[in-house]
């Protein structure tokens, strides 16, 4: 699992800076990207990236303004024709897109406008709060914002891996393949013809603990933050202004570098990542944001375009020491 960061500034591009799209790189747990935003450009960024569209099946939108969806049309459009996967007889692959109630009225009305026909479906999802998505690996959740307009925090969570069969051991013990171990993979405790008994949790190997990402863009302060990044390994969080403008901030519906930091720090997350960067802070402006931030919260990293964090996998640990925590 990886963070890609296409774009990380605020409101328009800059030389440094694009506007906001963040790639979560899935490729080993599902061979999949899942974008975040789309920013103007970023069909551009994902050239200069190892990031593939034809890799990229689902789409998340925060909220309406431009310098957060202007790139979907074009991305969508340029789809077409990128190296997308081909299947059913040489359509690319279906995209889905989450977002406010706004979002397919954008994209339908622009690429009817252009005349644009796209080879492949594009599902949209009106978000709302709670669970968005679901399924065996990973389930996403929304989360209501303030910044005076229909936006959404999303929170990533990944499922804890089940334990392997330790096979070898039942081996040892004289046991056959077949339903039994299915039996002792669920955990049960079984009793064999022998009178032995075995309970299964001593013979599945440790569990191992899912990762949480947390993405906050475009709000200022509300209680909704530290419940989408709570324990989040990473928490990814606007950082529009330094921590002396936050009256400017707040005018805005933006955040600072030391509000995202509180909020990590509030939310018990393990790292935290600063984008969605002004314009005006340029070269060491900029590290002045992170020295901030790192003022409360030391885990702290700032974004720049085209860099790539790594989200290890967490170590294995044992369902009773699970519980116990």
């Amino acid at each position: 699992m990886e963070l890609e960061f296409l774009g990380t500034g605020a409101g328009q591009p800059s030389k440094q800076r694009n506007v906001t799209s963040i790639a979560l790189r899935l490729l080993d747990e599902r061979n999949e990207v899942w974008l975040f935003d789309v920013g103007e450009a970023t069909q551009h960024q994902l050239l200069k990236s190892n990031t593939r569209s034809r890799k990229v099946t689902k789409i998340f939108i925060t909220h309406m303004h431009g310098d957060h969806i202007f790139g979907l049309p074009g991305f969508l459009t340029s789809r077409n024709f990128q190296g997308s996967e081909i299947i059913d007889g040489g359509r690319p692959t279906d995209l889905t897109i989450y977002g406010p109630a706004a979002l397919q009225q954008f994209v339908f009305s622009v690429l009817r406008a252009a005349q644009v026909r796209l080879q492949y479906r594009v599902n949209f999802v009106q978000v709302h709060t709670g669970v968005i998505f679901n399924d065996k690996q990973f389930s996403v959740s929304a989360f209501a914002m303030n910044h005076g307009i229909e936006d959404y925090a999303y929170r990533v969570v990944e499922k804890d891996t089940v334990g392997e069969l330790e096979v070898q051991k039942l081996l040892d013990l004289g046991l056959q393949s077949g339903p039994v171990f299915g039996k002792i993979k669920a955990g049960q405790t079984i009793k064999l013809s022998d009178g032995r008994v075995i309970n299964g949790q001593e013979f599945v190997g440790s569990d191992r603990p899912g990762r949480i990402v947390a993405i906050v863009l475009d709000t200022k302060e509300t209680p909704a933050i530290i419940d989408a990044a709570k324990n989040a390994d990473v928490l990814v969080h606007e950082a529009t202004y330094d921590g002396d403008n936050s009256v400017m901030a707040k005018k805005h519906g933006h955040s600072t570098s030391v509000q995202a930091a509180e909020h990590a720090k509030k939310a018990g997350a393990k790292g935290l990542i600063l984008t969605h960067i002004s314009a005006r802070y340029l070269g060491h402006m900029a590290d002045q944001l992170v020295k901030q931030a790192k003022s409360v919260f030391p885990n702290t990293e700032i974004a720049h375009d085209l860099e790539v964090f790594d989200i290890p996998a967490k170590k294995s640990e044992r369902k009773d020491q699970v519980n116990a925590g």
